[in-house]
């Protein structure tokens, strides 16, 4: 019975790793376009990464990618993060989580 019982808390574990990652990317793809909006259009892919990595954790920020861009007076941020395996840091799987945000483009005069 040991065995199932591990088994079990390793795989919710793992579960628990995968949402965590979800939740990580799309709150830095919101921190990303907020910056990214407000800042001035030659910053703007630069204040969007910086923000973008800002709150990720060490583990996670590593193999972070985070890209801005801009169309139509709308600005969206990309953020790619890996989930890792049973922990944070080490090894990941071989899929990514992405987040996504928009925000529409603040006009600076």
């Amino acid at each position: 019975m040991t065995p199932l019982i591990l088994i079990t808390l390793v795989l919710l574990w793992q579960f628990v790793l995968l949402g965590y990652t979800f939740t990580l990317a799309g709150n830095a793809a919101d921190e990303a376009v907020r910056a990214g909006t407000a800042a001035p259009t030659g910053a703007r892919q630069g204040a969007c990464e910086e923000a973008g990595r800002d709150k990720l954790p060490g583990a996670w920020e590593g193999g972070a990618e985070v890209d801005c861009s801009t169309g139509g007076g709308f600005v969206t941020a990309r953020v790619v993060l890996r989930v890792p395996v049973l922990f944070p840091g080490t090894v990941a799987f071989p899929f990514e989580v992405r987040g996504e945000a928009g925000a529409v483009e603040e006009v600076t005069d």
